[in-house]
């Protein structure tokens, strides 16, 4: 019998979430479901390196010692199944830690286990297909050097293990939102053809993904939400099954729900929204609305979706070279002159060490001044400040070399402009390089297992249902604003909020408009080249815009501008997450009345 509604816990957004998310949401959620996210692709070089080291290693440990074994008791006794990706690269023995402590806690719970999703033992019938990277074009990597190769895998295993009684499911690599659109699937019986459901629950595990991100962490009004951020509550989606669903917390606990926080974390990572490409269902988020129904109640509806593509995109993480670098301080007069001549002086040590061995030079290197508004280009305010934080860092093939930039920064510790401080125990080490390499696997290459208590269940992934390509149509814009008398320039930030994130070497910046009326100059002031100039010193790529009407939003796209993000990138910000806060203080050109009826009188330049 369909259920007329589940209520899902979103309890933890990455490797390393804090562990009162599920105790808080066992007393105050009356939950159906917890779902955990802990995988990214640094995650997963990260956990790769683990079972290289030990076969036992490779999953998130923290879900078997920190979120199930304090709570084991309870998740039993109030009947919540559990469904978690923190089976990592190794999900068998993640299983097997969680099998352990239901026998130890002497509970009957019956455990599920998702493979498939590991293609690293195929890399090498990979390579030699001539499998590219999916959006550089880039060649295959060197066979020795992969980390970890795994497709994301959808939610239709996790609905069948379900399905089959089990109250814990563990998965490997899947699509972030694949856990809570299992427990949909599972619940209300959705078939591989109810596209619209299908882009519902998937925008709804968009937002439980990131945990206490939909609850007011890193929102932009922020200081509204500041005197509850150490109490902030984890999100709760109710989900009906035509699809629609709100979004709430445990009454009590910190934080809020808004449309603001909801808005930006359902634009938070994303590309273009009308092609937000999962397994299971393509997403069209352009047309979604968000309503606030109450106090830290959103209710979100107008998701539509379509069929999924063709492949399953898969992660490769390898190793390209070493990094090295360190933090420090410069204060007093000229304080960003003196950090430029240090790290000026440094990178010279350095080369002129490496020239003289006969090595290579570094491949790249990478110098910011953190508080001299020196890396904001043409938007930056140009004074010296009187303190300033200097990032240096440099990229090497090999660890030794990489290691010289730290020695020769630490030999001029005498030797150094007059300022220079700093607050660390001993010198940073060199670290390898993980670079992310993205790839479509065809769908027949994936062999999807299933074993529930150590027996397999009978599960095959049916064959594609062949449709049409969808024809795109594309919102219409804004209309222009009409000529007013009178103009005055406001900070973006007083019209919008903002939030933004990564994928791989690119960038998302998400605008949204805190009142519709503000929609057209918002969309007319900010230009793609407006943009591109706003990040100019970082930005190798174009700038692409989308427009989405039903949450009064743009969502911008910044091609090749983290310097290869993630831990392969040299920047202070390798994944873009203040993105949004240097854009939000644009000048935007608005009518003197606009600002008047909302009283934006104070932000007024």
């Amino acid at each position: 019998m369909t259920k007329n509604a589940i209520r899902i816990g979103g309890a933890s957004g990455y490797w390393g979430d804090s562990a009162m998310a599920v105790p808080q949401l066992l007393a105050g959620g009356s939950l159906d479901y917890l779902v955990f996210d802990y995988l990214a692709e640094i995650t997963m070089s990260i956990l790769a390196r683990a079972r290289a080291r030990d076969p036992g290693a490779g999953y998130a440990t923290d879900f078997v010692t920190a979120a199930l074994a304090p709570n084991i008791d309870a998740i039993a006794a109030r009947g919540v199944r559990v469904i978690s990706n923190a089976g990592g690269v190794n999900p068998e023995a993640c299983g097997a830690a969680v099998r352990a402590l239901i026998e130890k806690a002497g509970l009957k719970l019956k455990v599920a286990v998702i493979t498939g999703d590991d293609l690293l033992p195929r890399a090498a019938e990979l390579a030699r297909g001539g499998l590219t990277e999916m959006f550089t074009a880039e060649a295959f990597p060197p066979l020795d050097r992969i980390a970890s190769l795994n497709a994301y895998l959808g939610a239709f295993p996790i609905a069948a293990a379900l399905d089959a009684g089990a109250d814990i499911v563990i998965t490997g690599r899947c699509v972030d939102s694949a856990v809570t659109l299992g427990a949909c699937i599972h619940a209300f019986d959705w078939s591989r053809q109810d596209y619209d459901r299908l882009a519902s629950g998937s925008l709804a595990g968009h937002v439980l993904e990131c945990g206490p991100q939909a609850t007011g962490g890193n929102f932009t009004d922020w200081e509204s939400v500041a005197t509850g951020i150490a109490e902030i509550g984890y999100p709760i989606a109710e989900i009906k099954p035509d699809g629609h669903f709100t979004v709430s917390k445990p009454a009590g606990t910190g934080g809020c729900v808004s449309v603001g926080t909801v808005s930006e974390q359902m634009l938070y990572e994303i590309g273009d929204p009308q092609d937000y490409a999962l397994p299971d269902v393509r997403c069209d988020f352009s047309q979604v609305t968000i309503v606030q129904a109450g106090p830290d109640q959103v209710v979100i509806s107008g998701a539509r979706g379509g069929p999924p593509p063709a492949a399953y995109k898969a992660s490769l993480t390898w190793q390209d070279g070493w990094r090295a670098g360190l933090y420090l301080s410069f204060y007093g007069l000229d304080a960003s002159r003196k950090a430029q001549g240090f790290a000026d002086a440094a990178l010279a040590r350095a080369g002129t060490i490496l020239r003289k061995l006969n090595a290579p030079p570094f491949s790249e290197t990478s110098t910011e001044i953190l508080g001299s508004e020196s890396q904001f280009g043409a938007f930056g305010r140009g004074s010296d400040a009187r303190e300033v934080v200097l990032k240096l860092a440099a990229r090497h093939a090999d660890a030794a070399g990489a290691g010289l930039l730290l020695r020769e920064a630490a030999g001029l510790g005498l030797a150094s402009p007059p300022g220079l401080s700093g607050f660390q125990g001993g010198r940073p080490k060199p670290s390898p390089v993980t670079r992310l390499f993205s790839c479509l696997c065809p769908r027949e290459m994936i062999d999807i297992g299933i074993e529930l208590d150590g027996k397999p269940l009978d599960y095959a992934e049916p064959p594609l249902t062949k449709a049409p390509a969808p024809t795109l149509a594309r919102p219409e814009p804004p209309a222009k604003p009409g000529t007013a008398p009178d103009i005055v320039r406001v900070p973006l930030i007083a019209l919008a909020w903002g939030r933004s994130g990564d994928k791989g070497n690119n960038a998302n910046i998400g605008i949204i408009a805190r009142e519709p009326a503000f929609l057209p100059p918002i969309w007319h002031g900010l230009t793609t080249d407006i943009v591109a100039e706003r990040f100019a010193h970082f930005l190798d790529g174009p700038v692409e815009r989308f427009f989405l009407p039903g949450s009064h939003a743009i969502n911008f796209l910044l091609h090749d501008v983290l310097g290869g993000g993630g831990i392969a990138s040299l920047r202070n910000d390798p994944q873009g997450k203040g993105y949004a806060q240097i854009l939000l203080a644009t000048p935007i050109e608005i009518p003197v009345e606009l600002a008047q009826r909302f009283n934006l009188t104070e932000a007024m330049a």
